[in-house]
């Protein structure tokens, strides 16, 4: 029975609206299996009330002073702040998380970005250029109209801010869609932005599938600029649409990140900043380290000290604070994991720990539970090692030299990220100019500087999010020449 389930709305015009069709998507929770709310199924009429409501309300909001929008946005980041607890316990519901995560890292960086973006917008800078003839040359950069925010399920809440929070800090309107796996937080945060005076229309999120209202807020003519999050294959898809339209697109794809840990690495803050890398919210973040390549002297003891670690993290009920390692995000995406043991070990591979399904008592037994698993002895160049997974699966792979880590490190289609271990600099430095990764950290994971640019390279994507340059992506330029000497 659904009449008891609530039923998420989508954000138009700065109303909660149920979709025009009335047809909803059922919401799952993942610890449970069980359907636990209702998600719009929204359509093309959808989608035009929502281009109606960001044309109406774009050139007040697009000359709105710079000051006044940062205010607004910082309004937001004070509400998310004030309902961290219910916005945390809604992520975790919603994704299978451990709701201690998501109350430590994801709901503040979801804040932190309408913080950031808010001062950034008031210190956003143009070029200008005098030239000896008596003239000078000046850029403006302006919105570009209707912008589309297309994020996925993993992060759901810190991504979907991250680009919604430069969009409209750069004075444009937003259609954001949120990925139908986890589609609550979006919601909880449409709310907020009513409740923060946000202007209507400024700000509209639709729900639904990403083949459905998804491809159709790609195809529509009056949103020039995209911004996805999410998986290649979808990214190749919406470059193939966008492309001919000459939109503008910046797409944050997949990876296959490297782990290289030398043997003159410090071992102690290693060790469990590697286990992290691998494991943390069930391997589902495009930035995991997965693959391990660990230097040969120091390998046993590694896989060894490991595999100890991984066997020792905490899987359970996610809204349990001791909970470390909650549910895959859906039934077929836990299969899909899955699949992948059963490929490592068609391909050789030796399952240290994990590989299973697991049953947690009490109201999970019905969840969709991976255990953390560690796998040995597979070939480079084999589809595991070479195919994102997106799960809680880490292979080890050793090394004899630095030229051998490289050539390991480089050789899938992916580029997104990358850690290198060592004490020694020159190695690093090299090592960092080397990696075929836009985002390497030395001696260290997942520390952000929300005002440097983020993105892949290869099949990881292309464009950067973050700091300036998303504002960049966001504007258009356009020169201004004003000529003020003598014409000869």
């Amino acid at each position: 029975m659904t009449d008891n389930l609530e039923r998420i709305r989508n954000l138009i015009g700065g109303d909660l609206r149920i979709p025009a069709s009335g047809n909803f998507i059922d919401n799952f929770d993942p610890a449970t299996g069980k359907v636990y709310s209702l998600t719009p199924d929204s359509d093309a009429a959808d989608l035009a009330a929502a281009v109606r409501a960001a044309r109406t309300a774009f050139p007040g909001w697009s000359t709105t002073p710079t000051e006044t929008r940062s205010r607004c946005l910082q309004r937001i980041a004070d509400l998310i702040e004030k309902h961290t607890d219910e916005l945390a316990h809604a992520e975790s519901v919603d994704s299978g998380k451990p709701v201690s995560l998501a109350r430590a890292v994801e709901i503040p960086r979801a804040q932190a970005n309408f913080r950031f973006f808010a001062g950034a917008a008031t210190q956003f800078f143009s070029e200008s250029h005098a030239m000896e003839v008596g003239a000078v040359n000046y850029t403006l950069r302006q919105p570009h109209g209707i912008v589309a925010c297309i994020s996925p399920w993993n992060l759901p809440l810190y991504l979907l801010t991250w680009k919604i929070a430069p969009a409209l800090a750069a004075g444009n309107c937003v259609i954001a869609k949120p990925s139908e796996i986890t589609p609550m937080t979006a919601y909880l945060l449409s709310r907020l932005s009513i409740e923060a005076g946000l202007p209507r229309g400024v700000l509209n999120i639709l729900h639904g599938s990403g083949p459905g209202i998804g491809q159709a807020i790609v195809e529509h003519p009056e949103v020039p600029a995209i911004s996805f999050t999410g998986g290649t294959r979808t990214g190749a898809g919406i470059a193939a649409t966008a492309g001919p339209m000459f939109k503008k697109l910046t797409l944050e794809l997949g990876g296959k990140n490297p782990n290289i840990v030398f043997a003159d690495c410090d071992w102690d803050t290693m060790m469990p900043t590697s286990v992290q890398a691998a494991f943390r919210n069930q391997g589902e973040i495009c930035l995991c380290g997965s693959r391990i390549l660990i230097e040969r002297p120091v390998y046993d003891r590694f896989r060894d000290e490991f595999v100890a670690r991984t066997k020792a993290r905490i899987v359970g009920d996610p809204l349990l604070e001791e909970t470390e390692h909650g549910a895959m995000v859906s039934r077929p995406h836990m299969e899909k994991v899955l699949g992948y043991v059963e490929l490592a070990r068609k391909e050789g591979g030796q399952v240290l720990c994990g590989g299973e399904r697991m049953n947690i008592e009490g109201r999970c037994s019905d969840g969709w539970f991976i255990a953390p698993t560690v796998i040995d002895g597979l070939p480079a160049n084999c589809r595991t090692n070479q195919e994102e997974i997106f799960g809680p699966i880490a292979t080890l792979i050793p090394f004899d030299s630095e030229d051998e880590a490289l050539e390991i490190a480089n050789g899938t289609p992916y580029g997104l990220a990358a850690s290198i271990w060592s004490r020694d600099v020159s190695r690093c430095h090299r090592m960092a100019a080397a990696v075929e990764s836009g985002v390497i950290w030395v001696n260290t994971w997942m520390l952000r500087d929300l005002r440097t640019p983020m993105g892949g390279m290869k099949q990881s994507g292309v464009g950067r999010e973050g700091g300036f340059e998303i504002l960049r992506f966001f504007t258009e330029p356009k020169n201004v020449c004003i000529r003020y000497g003598e014409q000869n």
